[in-house]
């Protein structure tokens, strides 16, 4: 009975077209009541507390960065990059995408952001040079979906945060997975364009290509940056936002040149909107996640999937099955802050490693975002190409599918996820 309260609230809400944290919000006073719990103070105390995490100051900043790159140029240097290195190849524009959607990743990550730069730039040049529109607007919207797996990730913070994982761990056993999926899209990439006639760019020089890298040396030097002072504790995750937002705005202000202090207040203006989405669905997810401790939904769904637990293979495929479904339907963000509390007491009594777990559990989130009708990134890149949704819809699919076979290999064999991350951290 009390998750179907939870359920019931929290889904008609969803069905009269509320907000999602307000409607996070009101599952959790209807838990409240439905136990004879309710009190006004406890509202507005988790309310606090759900945004007063150190942890999550993280995100503002990595979304500062994301805006600072787009308009600043470091973006377009990073697809100058892959341009010349892949561009001449048959279908050479798609490889170009994937390539800058990796390094892009580990930059900002956030999926809407390199999938809309993504999209104004290298969408144009596809359609030109001859490419199936929807085609090419797929492989964008599939490769924008990276960014949330290779660090640093927004929703590896926000997961961390709710399930009170290592979030450096996290980031460090991503890299490997975010990498396979760009493997899996060049894969797919080229069996759906070898037979396309379209004519393939000039080969870049050795000079062009050395110009090319020069030119974007200082955005490539981020990943580096990052990835060394979390492997070496330098710093943070949190002070790793810092970072990456100062370094973007000192290089697009000062190296580069293109961000004017003139443009400074609406990049802030942007990243701070985005932020409050955020922070809101954080604080409001937060009463829901009291109030399912407090009504006992883990153990009960302990009990439920129990005949589950002493496999941990089926129990992790019944999962993604679950995610994939709420995917559909859901935004990552307020997904993440949905599921965490209710699948982790399950993944711990089953003995799945935590941090295994949140790599797979975002990596599913985050194809959730190209999964209609929601889809968030599939709807940003529709904005931004001006194409038809159905059009899309139909271009992403292999590359849809051919994710989810990532996800499936890395479910059936986790050493594939551990074994990586144990080296890439020195153990």
């Amino acid at each position: 009975m009390t998750i179907g309260v939870f359920v019931f609230s929290l889904l008609g809400c969803m069905a009269i077209g509320m907000p999602i944290a307000f409607a996070l919000l009101l599952s959790g006073i209807a838990l409240m009541w439905h136990l004879d719990n309710f009190e006004t103070q406890i509202v507005a105390q988790n309310l606090i507390n759900g945004a007063d995490s150190f942890s999550l100051l993280a995100v503002p900043f990595f979304l500062l960065a994301g805006e600072v790159m787009n308009k600043g140029g470091l973006s377009r240097r990073i697809v100058n990059i892959g341009i010349a290195m892949v561009g001449h190849l048959p279908g050479g524009l798609g490889y170009v995408v994937i390539v800058a959607a990796c390094i892009m990743a580990a930059l900002s990550g956030s999926a809407v952001a390199d999938a809309a730069a993504l999209t104004a730039v290298l969408y144009p040049m596809m359609v030109r040079a001859g490419h199936d529109p929807g085609k090419s607007a797929g492989l964008i919207a599939a490769g924008g979906i990276i960014a949330p797996v290779i660090p640093p990730s927004i929703g590896f913070i926000i997961f961390g945060v709710a399930a009170g994982v290592s979030i450096s761990k996290l980031f460090i056993a991503g890299l490997i997975p975010g990498l396979m999926l760009g493997v899996a899209l060049a894969v797919t990439w080229w069996l759906q364009v070898r037979k396309d006639k379209v004519q393939p760019m000039p080969r870049a020089t050795k000079g062009e290509l050395a110009k090319a890298i020069a030119d974007g040396a200082w955005a490539l030097a981020l990943p580096a940056i990052i990835i060394f002072g979390l492997k070496f504790g330098v710093f943070t995750p949190t002070e790793a936002g810092v970072v990456c937002a100062v370094y973007a705005l000192f290089v697009t202000m000062f190296i580069y040149r293109e961000l004017h202090w003139r443009q400074l207040y609406d990049v802030l203006a942007a990243a701070g909107q985005t932020t409050a989405v955020v922070m809101f669905l954080a604080a409001a997810s937060l009463l829901s996640a009291w109030m399912i401790t407090i009504a006992d939904i883990p153990a009960q769904l302990t009990d439920l999937l129990e005949p589950l637990l002493q496999n941990k293979i089926l129990l992790m495929l019944a999962i993604q099955v679950l995610v994939v479904v709420v995917g559909t339907a859901l935004d990552m963000t307020p997904a993440i802050l949905i599921l965490t509390p209710i699948l982790m007491p399950v993944v711990k009594a089953a003995g799945i490693d935590p941090v295994y777990f949140g790599v797979l559990f975002i990596m599913n989130n985050a194809i959730g975002l190209i999964t209609p009708p929601v889809g968030a990134v599939l709807n940003v890149v529709c904005g931004v190409a001006r194409i038809k949704m159905e059009r899309i819809i139909a271009g992403v699919w292999p590359f849809l599918v051919a994710q989810c076979l990532v996800l499936l290999l890395l479910t059936l064999f986790p050493p594939l996820v551990m074994v990586p991350a144990a080296w890439l951290m020195g153990r």
